[in-house]
Formats: structure tokens, sequence, C-alpha cells
């Protein structure tokens, strides 16, 4: 029920200041021992409010900085060694491109067998798998990267029932 001179809000019209005065008076009246049970419980909640806010997360983040800093290392780490792959491969002799092939033809029969085929044309190979083990085709890639100096181009593989892979993958040759 709103009467038309007071404020929404606002007990008896009061100011911040006879609001406070009225708590005062509540407070007063209440017995010593109400008062410091209601006393306990606003430190309970302040407490409560503090460890929430506070204190929680800042512990929670010092348990998982060791976990997070290992991750990181790693992270550096893997990233270094590739790093020196990368710096590796920049020193090594530009190949040409009847060696690449060469390189190609010889780790496709070394490393995957019957499950490979390698086809030739221009700028590029074309290697058709028909069920190729999983390190083998790791293997391969890495040798065909190191050795012939090719770089994937495309790939649509799949894996097939039996867990080997399917599909082909394009290689582009280097330049001459």
């Amino acid at each position: 029920m709103n009467t038309p001179g007071r404020k929404q809000g606002r007990r008896d019209g009061g100011t911040p200041v006879a609001w406070r005065q009225q708590l005062a008076q509540r407070w007063q009246a209440q017995p010593p021992r109400q008062q410091l049970l209601v006393a306990l419980a606003i430190v309970l909640v302040a407490a409560a409010l503090l460890w929430w806010i506070a204190l929680a997360p800042a512990l929670s983040l010092w348990r998982e900085a060791p976990q997070k800093q290992r991750a990181l290392d790693l992270e550096m780490q893997t990233l270094q060694t590739l790093e020196s792959q990368a710096r590796m491969l920049r020193q090594l002799p530009q190949a040409g491109r009847d060696d690449a092939r060469r390189a190609l033809e010889a780790s496709v029969q070394q490393q995957l067998g019957a499950s490979g085929r390698l086809q030739l044309s221009g700028d590029s190979a074309t290697l058709a798998l028909t069920g190729a083990r999983g390190e083998a085709l790791a293997q391969w890639l890495a040798q065909a990267r190191i050795d012939a100096r090719t770089r994937p181009v495309s790939a649509q593989l799949s894996r097939n029932a039996a867990g080997l892979w399917d599909g082909t993958l394009t290689l582009a040759l280097p330049a001459r």
C-alpha cells in the first residue's frame, strides 16, 4: 500500500540516517544473547563470502599451477624439437625433382609395400593407399618430407573396418 507522501522502499518516509537510527534502536532493544548470535551469524556469512570470493579461487589456482607448468614445459619442448627439425630441413641441400621422385618411389616400396601405389605427374605425386598401417604411413610421411623434400597438399583418408588406412594423399614435389 503506497500513500502519496511516501517514497517506495523506505519506512516512515525516512532518510538513510533515519533508517540507521531505527536499526540501532532495534539492535539495542535486543537481549545481549541475541545480539551475540546475530553478530556471529554476520561474521560467519562474511567469512564464507571471503572464502568463496577471495581464498578458494586463489587456492585452486595455486594447486593447479604445477600441472599447468608441466604442460607448458612439455609444449615448449615439443615446439623446440619442431624448430630444430625445421632448421635441419632448411640446411639440407635442395633435392632436384628427379632425386625427389626416386626417393619417393623407394620410400613407398620400403615403408608401405603393396599397400601404397605412387603416381607421379608434373609438380605433384599422388599416393593411393589400400589397407596401410598407421605407423607405416606416419614413417613414410616423415621420410618423404625429409628425403624427397615434399609437402602434403591434400589428403582424403579414412579408416577401414580393420583399422587400416585407405584413400589418397597428394604431395607437392620440390621445384626444379
